[in-house]
This record gives structure tokens, C-alpha cells and sequence, in this order.
């Protein structure tokens, strides 16, 4: 499976719903970019237009060991 290149998007959002965004990425150990990107897919979703083939995002939080570098869980 190749990698998609992602979209960069200037955004501008008053301020006081960016520190409402930043607040909630941060509860749910996200960045703003992954909070936002998360909430317009769950828009599309209840709308009914997420693209079948949008790839799926990554879950919250830090990556797993697993999934960081080249694979290799160490023991120490």
C-alpha cells in the first residue's frame, strides 16, 4: 500500500474556537491539525459523504513501539 501525499489547508478560525479546538486535541492527546481532521470526518460520516477509499486515520495518543521506526520491539 502506497502512502498518500496529505492536503495542506490554510485555515483561519476565530480565536476563541481554536483554544476550544487546542483544549480538546490536547484532552485526547492529539494535535489541532489531527483533532480537526477528525471532526470534519466524523461530519462527513453523519452526513453521509465520507469517500469510501479516505484512508483511516490514526488513533490518539503516542504510537505504539511497534509501529515506531523500523518495527523492532526491544526487551530493554
Amino acid at each position: 500500500m502506497t502512502a498518500r501525499e496529505r492536503k495542506a489547508v490554510p485555515l483561519r478560525l476565530d480565536p476563541a474556537v481554536h483554544a476550544a479546538i487546542a483544549q480538546w486535541a490536547s484532552d485526547d492527546l492529539r494535535s489541532v491539525n489531527a483533532q480537526i481532521e477528525v471532526l470534519l470526518r466524523d461530519a462527513l460520516k453523519r452526513a453521509g459523504r465520507l469517500p469510501r477509499d479516505a484512508a483511516p486515520i490514526r488513533s490518539a495518543g503516542r504510537p505504539r513501539k511497534e509501529d515506531q521506526g523500523d518495527g523492532a520491539a526491544s526487551d530493554g
